[in-house]
């Protein structure tokens, strides 16, 4: 799971990160406004830890920027700011939960585990998208009762895709995610899985369900959506 922590606070930035990746997160971060909302904007984060005051643009203009733009990552503010006010704010502008700083590890920790509950990102045995359903522990995927029978990468390709529903997703961030930066495969890859997992979900008349964007990429989303597909 992949963490973006932006914080100008260079002590509470490094134990912050550090604690995370000890319990087993990756991890990007940044200590400005700009380039954090640059790194939310660019990449798949399962959460974003953001504090509200930050060089250049604070944490405010960073969630209604993303929310505007239909990036749905869960954000945990982390802030000095207590007041109501800041509270019903931040909120307001689409912030999923707040931490007040001070604050207990073992509570950002479990915050954290929330947001990523509810995302289901952890803790779910199965994820599902209208007639599709992944069998977590089983590592395969069903439509209704019957079984998928997806290789190792389609499996991951679907999660993805399922994490991730209803957001357009380039290229690049498929291949970072499924394939890594160091892979010595082409970008290319990602387009023969998406035709591989295509043509499992098209014996079942299901294919539509992942559209492709023109020229950007790719996104899971019902039929009577709004996108350009092949």
């Amino acid at each position: 799971m992949k963490i973006l922590v932006i914080e100008d606070d260079h002590p509470l930035l490094e134990g912050v990160t550090s604690v995370l990746k000890e319990e087993g997160y990756e991890i990007d971060f940044s200590i400005t406004g700009d380039e954090g909302l640059f790194l939310a904007q660019q990449n798949i984060y399962d959460a974003i830890i953001l504090d509200i005051m930050l060089p250049e643009i604070d944490g405010f203009e960073i969630i209604k920027e993303l929310r505007t733009n239909s990036i749905k990552t869960p954000i945990l503010l982390l802030t000095a700011k207590d007041s109501v006010e800041d509270r019903v704010k931040g909120l307001d502008a689409g912030a999923d939960d707040y931490l007040i700083k001070p604050f207990a590890v073992p509570e950002l920790l479990a915050r954290l585990r929330v947001l990523l509950r509810e995302k289901g990102t952890i803790g779910d045995q199965e994820l599902s998208y209208g007639p599709i359903r992944l069998n977590v522990q089983e590592h395969d995927g069903y439509i209704d009762n019957d079984k998928l029978h997806l290789t190792i990468k389609e499996y991951e390709l679907l999660e993805y895709f399922l994490r991730n529903r209803e957001q357009i997703l380039i290229r690049d961030q498929i291949f970072n995610r499924i394939w890594g930066l160091d892979s010595d495969v082409g970008l290319g890859v990602v387009d023969v899985y998406v035709h591989h997992l295509r043509k499992k979900l098209s014996a079942f008349h299901y294919d539509y369900l992942i559209h492709t964007v023109r020229g950007v990429g790719f996104m899971l989303k019902g039929i009577n959506d709004d996108v350009s597909q092949n």
